[in-house]
């Protein structure tokens, strides 16, 4: 699981590292480049060094943007995926709008996880007979989420629709994932994880606790694509 992995000094160099890399990967497509983005504060700098450093550096307009999770608000709710996306890079970078496919956390939410899955069927390339991004971020959480997937309903990997909803088990928040038939039909999947409150979850993947299946997180296995991780030094403290 871990055999493509990086290891950073700090949450800085990781997010300069993987801006660097996404660039490369864009670069490397010939056409139409489907990036599906994760939210959280390590891809939130990632975002703000793009729009720094990167905003000549490929042809933005021809990158499709989506979203691997959405927490149920408002675009203008400062918890909202998409609304720190789009302040952070998009409205810095000059996107074409028709190519950002956010998810609608405003909306029903059993009616937007059908919408949005209808959406990816129509709009992605295929491969496996499923919708396939070239490149899906993800993070981790302290409690071995990811996406919008939580333990108390891993079931959900397995769900059926391309989207799910799904709900934060402390909160209550209702928020809409990616199933895990789509997040491992990705060309290439990257982990961002930093901070040393996800070194014990880290620890538990890499030699496989007892307990560390029933983290969502270690069923992100790539059908025929790659599984990157980037991490920083403390995310990986206790690794060889």
């Amino acid at each position: 699981m871990f055999r493509n992995r990086a290891v950073f000094a700090d949450k800085e160099e990781l997010a300069e590292a993987f801006a660097a890399y996404l660039i490369q990967r864009i670069r490397s497509k010939r056409e139409g480049f489907h990036l599906c983005l994760s939210g959280g504060s390590t891809p939130g700098l990632t975002f703000e060094i793009l729009a720094a450093n990167y905003k000549q550096a490929v042809a933005w307009n021809d990158v499709h943007w989506y979203w691997g999770d959405e927490r149920c608000v408002a675009p203008e709710d400062k918890e909202s995926n998409y609304g720190m996306t789009q302040e952070k890079l998009l409205s810095r970078i000059g996107v074409d709008p028709e190519k950002v496919h956010r998810i609608q956390g405003e909306d029903d939410p059993a009616g937007e996880a059908l919408r949005y899955g209808v959406l990816l069927d129509d709009t992605l390339p295929k491969k496996n007979f499923l919708p396939s991004f070239d490149l899906l971020m993800l993070g981790l959480g302290d409690d071995g989420h990811t996406a919008s997937i939580f333990p108390h309903e891993i079931d959900l990997w397995e769900a059926d629709d391309y989207c799910v909803v799904a709900e934060h088990p402390k909160s209550g928040q209702k928020r809409i994932s990616l199933n895990g038939a789509l997040i491992n039909n990705a060309e290439e999947v990257c982990f961002l994880v930093a901070g040393e409150q996800k070194s014990e979850v880290i620890a538990d993947l890499y030699f496989r606790k007892v307990g560390y299946d029933e983290y969502p997180s270690h069923l992100v296995r790539p059908t025929n694509g790659q599984l990157q991780w980037f991490l920083d030094r403390d995310a990986a403290d206790y690794l060889p």
